[in-house]
């Protein structure tokens, strides 16, 4: 029962920290980055359809991306796309290409993204006290489980999320310093 529940409550953590640093794959760094464009849907036939799967999307230079549509006619669509997903680049076209140029971003600007990233964090942290609230829970609730067996379980459970909370504080700084880089 117990170790049952430590597995499960690892498998809770891991899945907290991949959404953690998916949500921080959309933050903008200043450099070209194919995640910023991870929401954006195209209008295709009616149908809202991931970038990804009407245009060829690459990294062209650091501040460059470049969409190339399978279909030309798509081109306003694409660039229709990128402004209502609100990521706060200006596409423009030549007609076969849609180019993202990424600004450089200002000191204030980074110290704005900053602050969301360890905003960011901070609801990551939350996740996994509440993951780990659920699973204590669980263990209080077992039936036949010896005082002391829960209480060693309880210990384990903490360590196991002191872990991963430090793990997202690595995560984090790793963000900070990129995002702080010129």
């Amino acid at each position: 029962m117990i170790e049952e529940t430590l597995n499960d409550l690892e498998k809770a953590f891991e899945k907290v920290i991949a959404n953690y640093e998916k949500d921080l794959s959309k933050v903008r760094t200043g450099r070209a980055n194919l995640a910023l464009l991870d929401g954006v849907k195209v209008d295709y036939y009616g149908v809202p359809t991931p970038l990804s799967q009407v245009a060829a999307v690459a990294v062209a230079d650091p501040r460059l991306i470049t969409i190339r549509p399978w279909e030309k006619k798509l081109i306003p669509a694409i660039e229709k796309a990128i402004g209502t997903a609100d990521i706060g680049l200006n596409p423009s076209n030549d007609g076969d290409l849609v180019r993202l140029p990424i600004p450089t971003l200002t000191t204030e600007r980074r110290k704005d993204l900053a602050k969301q990233v360890r905003r960011m964090a901070e609801e990551g942290k939350i996740a996994l006290r509440n993951v780990r609230r659920e699973h204590r829970s669980r263990l209080e609730k077992a039936e036949g489980l010896p005082e002391d067996d829960q209480k060693r379980a309880m210990d384990r459970i903490d360590k196991v999320t002191e872990t991963y909370v430090s793990r997202i504080d690595e995560i984090t700084a790793t963000k900070e310093e990129e995002i702080m880089s010129f």
